[in-house]
């Protein structure tokens, strides 16, 4: 269980703050929720606590293992997934769903790779916009740098610096 105050992940959303839990009446049953709130973006959910777990909801990742993460980023295998864009998108879907970040990490940097080699379609630019909140939001989070300078060592990171 979560407490206020908790630094948490949510797999789809990003990183965020319990604000508060709270208990509300739904259908004549109460049932009590994190209120999940998200620095970057303002995003504000209401989590059922009793499914939190489901939902794939866990505690950041501390600094030493963003700056791990950041740093293994650059050696990552990605597949150059060719099928069609349906395909593709359910297999990054899929991913990011995951919850786990190095599964974000392949699909942004295979994206990116797409993105160079022949351009992405507006579906593939949401997916990848969606992965970067994932994984930067929570290592701003864990590491208390700034979004933006973050955004860029993660671009540098996977895509080796510009070597490609």
């Amino acid at each position: 269980m979560f407490r206020i105050g908790d630094m948490v992940a949510h797999p789809m959303h990003g990183a965020g703050v319990i604000d508060s839990i709270v208990t509300e009446r739904i259908a004549g049953s109460e049932q009590d929720y994190y209120v999940f709130r998200m620095p970057v973006g303002g995003l504000v959910l209401k989590i059922p606590t009793a499914s939190s777990g489901l939902v794939g909801l866990r505690n950041i990742l501390d600094p030493g293992r963003a700056a791990r993460l950041l740093s293994d980023m650059a050696a990552l295998e990605v597949d150059r997934f060719t099928g069609s864009w349906n395909q593709r998108y359910r297999e990054n879907m899929l991913k990011l769903k995951s919850g786990d970040l190095y599964e974000v990490a392949r699909v942004i940097k295979s994206l990116l790779y797409r993105e160079n080699e022949r351009g992405l379609s507006t579906g593939e630019r949401k997916i990848l916009r969606t992965a970067k909140q994932i994984l930067i939001s929570e290592m701003v989070l864990s590491t208390g740098e700034d979004y933006g300078e973050l955004e860029q060592q993660v671009h540098l990171a996977v895509t080796g610096g510009g070597k490609d």
